[in-house]
C-alpha cells in the first residue's frame, strides 16, 4: 500500500513512523509512506498557503490554488482509490472503516490547519471526510497519524501474528475481553482458572462472554445483535 500525507509539518511525523509497528510495515516494504510539504506548492515569496476568509470572522484559511496543485500533481503520478481529508465535520472514524481503508491500494490523505481548507477542495477533490473524534485539535497531523497506524497494522504481513488485529476490539462490534500474563499468582491476584486450564473450547468461552460484558459495560450501544454464546 501507498499512503502519501500532505502536510504543513512533515517533520511531526518522523517519530511515529520511525518506531514499532510503521517502521516495521515500512521495512517489509508492505507499506510505503511519502510526506509533502504543501508550502512546496505555494507560489507566494514566502510560501503562504493560507489567507484571510472571505465574509470576515477569525481564523485563516487554507488556499485553493497551492492545495490543488499538489493534489493534481500527486495524482498524476499515482491513482488514489480515496483522496482522504481530515477534518472534525467527518465521517467519526472505526474499526469499519480502517478496514475498508486497509484494502486499498492507494491513498491520500490532506492534513487541515487554521479554520480549514477552501470548501471548493472538499468539493471538486476529497472522496472521504473523516475525524477522529468529537473534538478540535490544531491540525490534521495528529488524526493522520492515528489513521495511518490503524489502517496499515490491518494490512496482511504487518503484524507477526496476523490473527492479532482479527480480536481487536471492535473488529466484532465487541470490546476486547481482560488478558493477563506471567506470574499466575501476583500479591494473590491470580489469573483466571480458566486461561490456566489448556481447555480451549473453555477459554474462547470465558473470552467471549468476558467481551460481551465488558461491551455491556462500558459501550452498550455497539450490542445490536444478540451475543450470547460461541456455539
Amino acid at each position: 500500500m501507498r499512503i502519501d500525507i500532505v502536510t504543513l509539518f512533515p517533520e511531526m511525523f518522523e517519530g511515529a513512523f520511525s518506531h514499532s509497528i510503521l517502521k516495521r510495515a515500512q521495512a517489509k516494504g508492505h507499506a510505503n509512506i511519502h510526506l509533502h510539504n504543501l508550502r512546496d506548492w505555494s507560489s507566494g515569496k514566502h510560501k503562504n498557503v493560507d489567507d484571510y476568509s472571505y465574509g470576515g470572522g477569525a481564523g485563516m484559511v487554507m488556499m485553493v490554488e497551492p492545495m490543488v496543485r499538489c493534489i493534481e500533481e500527486l495524482q498524476s503520478k499515482t491513482s488514489y482509490d480515496e483522496v482522504i481529508f481530515l477534518t472534525p465535520d467527518g465521517e467519526l472514524l472505526n474499526q469499519k472503516i480502517a478496514n475498508q481503508f486497509s484494502t486499498k491500494q492507494n491513498l491520500l490523505i490532506i492534513c487541515g490547519h487554521y479554520k480549514g481548507i477552501d470548501e471548493r477542495i472538499r468539493t471538486h477533490f476529497i472522496t472521504r471526510e473523516i475525524s477522529i473524534g468529537d473534538y478540535v485539535l490544531s491540525g490534521g497531523e495528529l488524526a493522520a497519524m492515528a489513521l495511518t497506524d490503524a489502517i496499515v497494522r490491518l494490512i496482511p504481513g504487518v503484524l507477526n501474528d496476523e490473527t492479532s488485529a482479527l480480536s481487536d476490539s471492535y473488529q466484532d462490534n465487541l470490546l476486547s475481553p481482560p488478558v493477563y500474563t506471567r506470574p499466575a499468582d501476583f500479591r494473590g491476584w491470580k489469573v483466571p482458572d480458566v486461561l490456566l486450564s489448556g481447555n480451549d473450547k473453555e477459554i474462547a468461552q470465558w473470552r467471549y462472554e468476558q467481551a460481551v460484558e465488558r461491551t455491556r459495560q462500558r459501550r452498550p450501544g455497539m450490542l445490536g445483535v444478540d451475543h450470547e454464546s460461541t456455539d
